[in-house]
Protein backbone atom coordinates (compact mmCIF):
# COMPACT_ATOMS: atom_id res chain seq x y z
CA UNK A 1 0.00 0.00 0.00
CA UNK A 2 1.14 3.54 -0.61
CA UNK A 3 0.24 6.68 1.07
CA UNK A 4 -0.07 9.86 -0.73
CA UNK A 5 -0.82 13.77 -0.07
CA UNK A 6 -2.18 15.78 -2.88
CA UNK A 7 -3.58 19.35 -3.58
CA UNK A 8 -5.93 20.57 -6.35
CA UNK A 9 -9.09 22.40 -7.10
CA UNK A 10 -12.85 21.21 -6.50
CA UNK A 11 -15.30 23.90 -8.08
CA UNK A 12 -12.56 26.48 -7.29
CA UNK A 13 -12.01 25.66 -4.16
CA UNK A 14 -8.35 25.04 -3.07
CA UNK A 15 -8.32 21.66 -1.46
CA UNK A 16 -5.36 19.17 -0.11
CA UNK A 17 -5.60 15.89 1.62
CA UNK A 18 -3.88 12.33 1.55
CA UNK A 19 -5.09 9.09 0.06
CA UNK A 20 -3.78 5.55 -0.71
CA UNK A 21 -3.45 2.90 -3.41
CA UNK A 22 -3.17 -0.81 -3.42
CA UNK A 23 -2.45 -2.99 -5.58
CA UNK A 24 -4.92 -5.96 -4.57
CA UNK A 25 -4.68 -9.71 -5.17
CA UNK A 26 -6.99 -10.02 -8.35
CA UNK A 27 -4.49 -7.67 -10.33
CA UNK A 28 -6.69 -4.49 -9.48
CA UNK A 29 -5.72 -1.35 -7.64
CA UNK A 30 -7.78 0.71 -5.64
CA UNK A 31 -7.20 4.21 -4.85
CA UNK A 32 -8.67 5.96 -2.44
CA UNK A 33 -8.83 9.96 -1.94
CA UNK A 34 -10.25 11.55 0.97
CA UNK A 35 -11.20 14.92 1.78
CA UNK A 36 -10.34 17.23 4.93
CA UNK A 37 -14.07 18.10 5.42
CA UNK A 38 -14.83 13.89 5.62
CA UNK A 39 -15.76 13.12 1.69
CA UNK A 40 -14.12 10.25 0.43
CA UNK A 41 -13.72 8.95 -2.94
CA UNK A 42 -12.65 5.49 -3.95
CA UNK A 43 -11.51 4.48 -7.86
CA UNK A 44 -11.10 1.01 -8.68
CA UNK A 45 -9.59 -0.11 -11.95
CA UNK A 46 -8.49 -3.57 -13.39
CA UNK A 47 -6.40 -4.24 -16.74
CA UNK A 48 -8.26 -5.31 -19.85
CA UNK A 49 -7.21 -8.97 -20.29
CA UNK A 50 -7.16 -7.98 -24.17
CA UNK A 51 -4.27 -5.15 -23.12
CA UNK A 52 -0.77 -5.97 -24.40
CA UNK A 53 0.60 -2.68 -22.10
Amino acid sequence: MVFFTWAGFDEMDEVTSDGSAELLDDGSIEITFAYHNGDEAILKAKRDPSSTA
